[in-house]
């Protein structure tokens, strides 16, 4: 992974002074959109923390969403290898496409198990917090034995409320349990990418 920090490095030569852009839901990891940037729309793009691309067909900037208001907030920008590629990470105010769908490609944004990889992301960060500023890291402060302690205890919250209908109970507890899971899990120097191919190793 290479992260962009300035315009330097791009190589704009190849193409007439443009390159193609990926756009790439932060969360969901679903690509929205492909547009191009010149030097200025993407200096502007860092400025603001707006994705403006160079329209070819208007022959000037343009800002995602400067009309309807949908833009694209910037996460990250990724380059390539041939340093000639971008990959855009956003967050979209709304859907992308201005035919009305969520992305150029009539797809549905979503994708859940995208969140979980942020979620991993903020559990790590929050490991390298004080204590005393993150309850996140004041369970990684406690200790192995505390993080099980306290999965085990989900767990059995959650047993208790699949026994009763109130739905809102039982997700919520089952979101917590996953939560101090995935804490667990960090803490034993793992994720969730590693359950997953234990589970693709049983499923033949």
């Amino acid at each position: 992974m290479r992260k962009l920090e300035n315009t330097n490095q791009v190589d704009f030569n190849k193409n007439d002074g443009l390159v193609p852009v990926i756009v790439q839901d932060n969360m969901t990891h679903k690509v929205l959109m492909l547009g191009y940037m010149n030097t200025e729309a993407l200096q502007k793009t860092l400025d603001s923390g707006k994705v403006t691309f160079f329209s070819r067909s208007k022959q000037r900037l343009w800002t995602k969403g400067e009309s309807s208001e949908n833009y694209l907030n910037l996460k990250e920008i990724l380059i390539d290898c041939d340093n000639d590629t971008l990959l855009v990470k956003a967050s979209p105010d709304g859907p992308t496409c201005h035919t009305g769908t969520d992305t150029c490609f009539e797809e549905d944004n979503v994708g859940a198990t995208g969140f979980l990889d942020y979620l991993t992301s903020v559990i790590q960060q929050r490991r390298q917090q004080s204590p005393d500023s993150s309850y996140t890291a004041s369970l990684f402060a406690k200790g192995i034995n505390k993080m099980a302690q306290k999965v085990g205890e989900e767990a059995v919250e959650l047993v208790i409320e699949a026994k009763d209908d109130d739905e809102d109970l039982f997700l919520n507890e089952g979101a917590d349990l996953l939560f101090h899971y995935m804490i667990l899990l960090e803490a034993k120097g793992y994720s969730l990418k590693d359950i997953v191919k234990v589970l693709q190793s049983r499923h033949k």
